[in-house]
């Protein structure tokens, strides 16, 4: 369909289905069509192909080379993020990249940069933003409905079992860059700092289980002082089982809020309290999927208005580095046991 813009995914893992179905919904409003997928996984080609019904390419350069290809979507572990986009952006291609950016903050600002360079769009999928609850919260705080905030943190009691680190290499350094921050609590993470501002300076706690043998941080604790003002906490963890949903909570001057999931309540000074819900389970469960695909989807959107437009989107890759940042300045603080500013 003329006007459309091709899709292409790179990485045909777990990531995979809330962005086909995403796709699927943006092609049949005549937005976005899925021109396949690649993955160096045999088995996971065949696997994409039959339930997607989508065709598959056996090499990087077989897919880049797609006629009618304009965006990428690079859902390759962390460590894979950088080659994959350095090729896509010679290749004149938009990236949308999975969270994080890159294994480390070293690599995830060359990411950004090197797109920049190459004058291609990229943004990062941090889908927790554009949830209808969290687009209200955004609103509330850029209106000044809660005043001047004070006080703002967030809780990410996940579980995760053992037949999620069975695939080799979850959770080691190696693959994945780092552990609970950098893989789980990252969207929550990202949406507080998005809310809130930067955080000025940080303390934290991190510690492995003896749950699972891995070698990144799976139980953390920090303290936060954002460059507004507001003070906070941060608690992260994969070892709650079974798993509760994500929450954030803000107070201010003039009001409060709690955004649990998807669920917010909004207790504005001088209003009656408003309530949003959209659920509260998350993927804080075994099943890291459990969640529907409808915030994908306006992240997608968002990303399409953006190359028209020739403008960042709002999740940019620019925009991604600062819960890096935040994430590498926690772990650094545990690891010497003081204050880190930011």
């Amino acid at each position: 369909m003329p006007g459309m813009i091709g899709v292409g995914m790179v990485g045909l893992g777990m990531a995979v289905a809330p962005h086909a179905l995403a796709l699927r919904d943006l092609e049949s409003a005549g937005r976005a069509r899925l021109l396949g997928g690649f993955s160096p996984s045999a088995e996971r080609r065949a696997g994409f192909a039959a339930r997607w019904n989508a065709p598959v390419f056996d090499t990087l350069d077989a897919l880049l080379a797609a006629p009618g290809l304009d965006l990428v979507l690079v859902l390759t572990p962390p460590a894979a993020h950088l080659p994959v986009a350095e090729a896509a952006a010679a290749a004149g291609k938009h990236l949308l990249v999975e969270k994080p950016l890159e294994f480390d903050l070293a690599r995830a600002e060359a990411l950004v940069a090197m797109a920049d360079r190459a004058g291609v769009t990229i943004g990062v999928v941090f889908q927790h933003r554009f949830r209808p609850a969290a687009l209200r919260l955004k609103a509330a705080l850029d209106r000044g409905l809660l005043g001047t905030p004070l006080s703002a943190s967030a809780t990410i009691r996940w579980w995760r079992d053992a037949a999620y680190f069975a695939q080799p290499g979850r959770g080691m350094k190696a693959r994945d860059g780092g552990g609970v921050l950098l893989t789980q609590a990252i969207h929550t993470i990202d949406l507080l700092l998005h809310l809130m501002g930067p955080v000025a300076e940080a303390a934290a706690f991190a510690r492995t289980s003896p749950l699972r043998a891995i070698d990144t941080e799976d139980i953390v604790a920090a303290a936060l002082r954002f460059a507004g003002g507001a003070i906070g906490t941060l608690d992260a963890t994969t070892v709650a089982r079974p798993g509760f949903p994500e929450r954030i909570e803000i107070a201010g001057t003039r009001g409060s809020a709690m955004l649990v999931a998807e669920r917010l309540e909004l207790h504005a000074e001088g209003a009656p309290p408003e309530i949003i819900d959209h659920g509260s389970a998350g993927g804080g469960g075994a099943d890291p999927m459990a969640f529907d695909h409808g915030p994908h989807r306006a992240l997608h959107a968002e990303m399409l208005d953006a190359i028209a437009a020739g403008r960042a989107p709002s999740n940019s890759g620019f925009s991604a580095l600062a819960v890096q940042r935040l994430i590498e300045a926690l772990l650094r603080g545990a690891g010497q046991g003081r204050f880190v500013t930011l």
